[in-house]
């Protein structure tokens, strides 16, 4: 009996959960266009600068193999 009960308990707030997401997540605001644009270079900006970490980290390591081989 309190495995159904624990069940039903659950199943209840799951959908309490799913009802408040829901109604949150429709609640979104209009963006203006120079915001959504700041937000697009902002991840170009950080691809590329992830970009030179990369080959920074990637010559790093190559070159302490290098000195280790040798």
């Amino acid at each position: 009996m309190k495995t159904i009960r624990s069940y039903l308990n659950s199943k209840k707030q799951i959908l309490a959960a799913t009802a408040l997401l829901t109604t949150v997540g429709s609640a979104y605001a209009a963006v203006p266009a120079d915001v959504s644009d700041a937000f697009d270079d902002i991840g170009t900006d950080a691809a590329t600068i992830g970009g030179m970490v990369l080959v920074v980290v990637v010559g790093i390591a190559a070159f302490k193999f290098l000195r280790r081989a040798v």
